[in-house]
């Protein structure tokens, strides 16, 4: 458990706090933050994600049965969410925040930082391919539920469409085939996608960290706890104890754990602003279930690996 702590949490909880202070001793601002998580989304996340898929054996990175537990998992936590946030959130433009913050985890940038932490290149392969299928879900239940409760917001085939255009879900499908018939990469396109992909994880875990914003939590304690503790506890327990009854041990069980415990991911964010819901909430959310992960990796992972599950 220490040695997990000490190289994988710490160097994330260490580039999240850099980030975080950089800007408010102003080395960093709102301009590098916004054009950083750009490149990101856009440019370095994506070529990692194609390097790590399309130099990896295709059987042993796609686990369907993986897949399928975090498709029927999410879907079962989603409706459980959206009964719990209809019958106890009072104010209407949070209720699609707290069910979007109480599954959406931050695959991208801190699952696969831990995956890759613990795992290495096998490690990030595995959990590129499934957080590809997971992530699609994802926006499809968040735009579903933001539109949901509220009014005159864009349809959901414009939705759809920006889902088909997602950087990161078209360089999963195109590092498909490279991977499954093992076909060889061009060096200069090898190494130029490995400049990108050396670049992602730090730029992104210090452009998240920036964009933390902690705020006075009095009128939105209740939503910020639920939301966290369905996040960080509820969501990855019901993942794993799917998972465990499914048969799955091993590397896999560990790569679904440390994805699905991520916090809130920072994407929810964005969605919530252009769809109208309440964004402070949603940043909030964000702050709180990326500190509390932390702790909770630690502890979940440790007690994993102590029982010789992963």
């Amino acid at each position: 458990m220490l040695s997990f702590i000490t190289s994988t949490l710490f160097p994330v909880l260490i580039l999240l706090l850099l980030g975080w202070y950089f800007v408010r001793i102003k080395w960093l601002n709102d301009g590098f933050v916004e054009s950083g998580s750009k490149l990101v989304f856009n440019l370095a996340l994506p070529a990692l994600l194609f390097l790590s898929i399309s130099q990896s054996d295709f059987a042993k990175a796609a686990n369907l049965p993986l897949v399928a537990i975090g498709l029927m998992g999410t879907l079962a936590m989603f409706a459980a969410l959206v009964v719990l946030a209809h019958f106890t959130v009072s104010n209407t433009n949070a209720k699609g925040v707290v069910v979007q913050g109480g599954f959406r985890a931050n695959m991208g940038i801190i699952g696969l930082a831990y995956a890759a932490n613990t795992y290495g290149q096998e490690g990030l392969a595995a959990a590129s391919v499934y957080m590809g299928c997971i992530t699609i879900l994802y926006n499809v239940l968040s735009v579903f539920i933001l539109n949901f409760y509220q009014i005159g917001l864009s349809t959901p085939i414009n939705q759809i469409k920006g889902i088909a255009k997602n950087p990161l879900i078209l360089s999963i499908v195109m590092a498909l085939p490279f991977s499954y018939y093992q076909w060889p990469l061009p060096d200069v396109v090898l190494k130029t996608g490995e400049y990108f992909a050396q670049l992602t994880l730090p730029l992104a875990l210090i452009c998240t960290g920036a964009s933390l914003q902690f705020r006075s939590f009095s009128s939105d304690w209740y939503n910020i706890v639920v939301t966290t503790i369905s996040k960080c506890i509820v969501y990855p327990a019901l993942l794993v104890g799917m998972a465990y009854m499914a048969g799955i041990r091993g590397m896999s069980l560990g790569v679904l754990l440390l994805l699905s415990i991520a916090p809130t991911a920072a994407a929810s964010y964005i969605m919530v602003r252009n769809l109208g819901g309440d964004h402070r909430l949603a940043a909030s959310i964000i702050a709180v279930s990326t500190l509390a992960s932390l702790p909770i990796t630690a502890l979940g992972f440790g007690t994993l690996s102590a029982l010789g599950l992963v």
